[in-house]
């Protein structure tokens, strides 16, 4: 098969680092660029929601958490006390922070506020809920989802870093994330920005809270196997490590969005590019990916540095990854 990273034609593609493929659960593409090799990584951007939804539903198969449809006062209570006259907090579920159907206070995300707080789950809360209910609005909300592993935390006891390497990390054969170790504002940036390897780490907050929507690295080999857990229902290596209740729950349609958000359909913090479950992905800023088509077996991961309007690459993907993959 001639070499992926020998064909591109698009302006698009220039910061893509890393491709790995599967087929039929084999590794057919492992190519790099710009002297990347296979255990480097990328801050993930987005893609780490996916993961974020991996993590819920181990702990909903462990019974650390009952239900999706536990309401999310239901954990911090006694933790987080909402301001004066807010109790549409008290209506939000598990399930509305994993389809992003729950609402928030303001027109965008209060960025600055967040994350330059001391504690960046509870400074999020401050801005769950509202005046005008659960109206199940669509908002693609990236610092909110910080709530689900306060919920983690609160209720396994455990750090959560701690309960990714050794609940997911671990059993997939990913090697332990630790701090990024980013203080200031000027490291938060340059950790966005950076274009080499990020190293084994993951963004965490002051009180050592990894961010939950944003900030995890990892090298597309390690995203593929992610994307082969998910394409054989939760096992790997013939070991059990998420449930398949949860991954066909995960994978399932709960909202239709608009040509916005590319006319695809919303799973748990998972995209659904064609309004089905046959392909599913994790799509991040940058155009870092893990992309499923269960129909014909395939996996495919890129990492990718940040590009500004660079979002998904289903379609490269499907045009020119999964073709060479079915017709080979």
């Amino acid at each position: 098969m001639k070499s992926i990273l020998d064909i591109y034609s698009s302006k698009n593609d220039v910061n893509i680092r890393q491709i790995v493929a599967y087929k039929d659960n084999k590794l057919e593409i492992e190519e790099y660029r710009a002297g990347f090799e296979k255990e480097d990584t990328m801050n993930v951007m987005s893609v780490t929601k996916s993961v974020t939804s991996l993590l819920v539903g181990i702990a909903i198969d462990k019974g650390i958490i009952k239900s999706v449809d536990d309401c999310i006062m239901d954990y911090y209570k006694g933790i987080y006390t909402p301001k004066r006259g807010e109790k549409t907090i008290y209506d939000v579920t598990i399930k509305h922070m994993l389809t992003m159907l729950a609402p928030y206070k303001g027109k965008s995300e209060p960025w600055t506020k967040i994350c330059t707080s001391e504690d960046w789950t509870l400074a999020t809360m401050d801005y769950l809920g509202g005046r005008n209910g659960i109206t199940n609005e669509f908002r693609y909300h990236t610092l909110g989802v910080q709530i689900l592993l306060g919920i983690i935390r609160i209720a396994s006891g455990m750090e959560v870093l701690d309960f990714a390497n050794e609940y997911l990390f671990k059993p997939l054969g990913i090697l332990p994330r630790t701090n990024a170790n980013c203080k200031t504002k000027e490291d938060q940036f340059a950790y966005l920005m950076n274009k080499e390897d990020h190293g084994k780490v993951w963004f965490l907050d002051p009180t050592n809270m990894p961010t939950a929507g944003w900030g995890l690295s990892l090298s597309a080999y390690e995203m593929a196997q992610i994307g082969l857990l998910v394409l054989n229902d939760g096992m790997y290596n013939n070991v059990r490590v998420i449930s398949k209740a949860w991954i066909d729950s995960m994978t399932q349609s709960y909202v239709s969005t608009d040509e916005k958000f590319g006319n695809q359909d919303y799973g748990f913090l998972w995209w659904l590019p064609h309004r089905t479950s046959d392909v599913i992905a994790a799509i991040g800023d940058g155009g870092n990916i893990i992309y499923i088509d269960k129909n014909n077996n395939i996996v495919v991961a890129i990492t990718a540095y940040f590009k500004p309007l660079v979002f998904d690459r289903v379609e490269y993907i499907e045009k020119n990854i999964s073709r060479a993959l079915i017709d080979d």
